[in-house]
């Protein structure tokens, strides 16, 4: 039996129809959430994508959700989204009554929570934030979820004072959302999706509006990267609808902005103008101080970020180009490996293939250190866009060179499927 348990977690085998259901008792876990797909065939509650009724709820989803992940259940990881989950949870969270509180159940024994675990968290978190901005989601999400799992999930069914609740419920919230994102670089995005709907509900029931704000608008760029724009609009004026008594500046930019990304992509440029001059009306009487941390990114060349890929998606290349020329902020490195890439397109789209060359190759460098799908995405799509120019001598140098790089060569593998 040793022999056998050992191969187990050496990932040499699987256990059989006759162990598997005993480890999984034994550990009082599902055959989904051991990544025992073969057992379960399709587990409907751990696939479920609403919005969580009760903060219990939300506990046990993501426990559930946590598991699944470390465990490579393919029929989660590999998920897509659900559309009716977008404005089902942007609509309950809208009308949603005062947070709730998790009910004490008697005669449980739980640890003690205070504010220093807490804080913990928050300094976790900010750790695995600066890995994912500066080496992509892929990098370090699986050592993020392993956190979670295992130093997390016991605080969120400890004893804690309803003020230290909602802190905790806060805190845990921005860290999924974080989770959320990774997932969502990595291209997982029916796993991402889930992610988001548990962080937002965490932050309701911390009584953080400004944080659940920004979760819709997390999801409603998620919507708009895999083509969903009528539901991405929705989630980002929910966004700026349900926070408006204590909406800040900046997170108001950055939810116009949002907005104006699904606008472009539906082609509806009047209104998507209209929603980017809001952004920028926003952005320029934002008061740092006031502001939460988690939000300070969002600045000027974020903001042109946003532009340069509105301008790109309706086809007004020169705009684009003088957005995205302004939008490297040189402190973040795959937001600036995604404006270069907007930039190196507006310049194929302007009829200037060796100058989107040249800036292909700059982000090709940038990106050199990121583990992202993403950012492996848009070098596809600018491929495609490269076939349509034809052969010369300039795209065969810009190719050569390019052969060197880990994201072009993955670039090349996403295209051919």
């Amino acid at each position: 039996m040793k022999r056998r348990i050992a191969s187990w977690e050496n990932g040499h085998s699987i256990p059989d129809e006759f162990y598997g259901p005993l480890l999984c008792e034994s550990l009082g876990i599902s055959a989904a959430e051991l990544g025992l797909s073969h057992l379960t065939g399709q587990d409907a509650r751990l696939l479920e994508t609403r919005y969580p009724p009760t903060p219990e709820d939300a506990f046990r989803a993501l426990v559930q959700l946590w598991r699944a992940d470390l465990n490579g259940y393919e029929p989660l990881v590999l998920s897509e989204p659900s559309q009716p989950a977008w404005s089902e949870a942007s609509l309950r969270w809208l009308v949603a009554p005062e947070p709730a509180f998790p009910a004490v159940v008697e005669g449980t024994v739980a640890s003690r929570v205070g504010l220093t675990d807490v804080s913990m968290i928050k300094t976790t978190g900010g750790v695995f934030a600066e890995l994912d901005d500066r080496f992509g989601g892929d990098h370090a999400r699986h050592s993020l979820v392993q956190y979670l799992s295992r130093d997390v999930a016991s605080l969120l069914t400890g004893q804690y004072t309803e003020a230290v609740g909602r802190a905790l419920f806060s805190t845990v919230a921005e860290t999924t959302l974080l989770a959320a994102w990774m997932s969502y670089d990595a291209c997982h995005h029916g796993l991402a999706q889930r992610y988001f709907l548990q962080a937002l509900r965490l932050a309701q029931d911390g009584n953080d509006r400004r944080l659940a704000g920004s979760i819709l608008s997390a999801m409603s760029h998620q919507a708009t990267f895999i083509g969903h724009f009528t539901e991405a609009a929705t989630l980002a004026r929910a966004a700026r609808m349900g926070i408006s008594g204590v909406a800040t500046p900046t997170l108001m930019a950055q939810f116009h902005a949002m907005e104006a990304r699904a606008l472009a992509r539906i082609g509806d440029i009047r209104a998507c103008e209209n929603a980017l001059s809001e952004a920028t009306k926003a952005l320029e009487s934002r008061n740092s101080s006031d502001e939460p941390e988690w939000i300070t990114y969002f600045d000027e060349a974020e903001l042109a970020a946003e532009a340069a890929h509105c301008f790109r998606d309706v086809n007004s290349a020169r705009r684009a180009v003088m957005h995205a020329e302004n939008a490297m902020s040189g402190s973040h490195v795959r937001s600036d490996f995604f404006a270069t890439m907007v930039l190196a397109d507006a310049h194929l789209r302007a009829g200037e293939p060796e100058e989107a060359c040249r800036v292909a190759l700059d982000a090709l460098d940038l990106g050199e250190q990121l583990k992202s799908a993403r950012c492996v995405s848009y070098l596809a799509e600018f491929r495609q866009r490269l076939d349509l120019v034809g052969d010369t001598s300039d795209i065969r140098d810009f190719l050569e060179q390019a052969a060197e790089h880990r994201l072009w060569v993955a670039s090349g593998k996403s295209a051919t499927g």
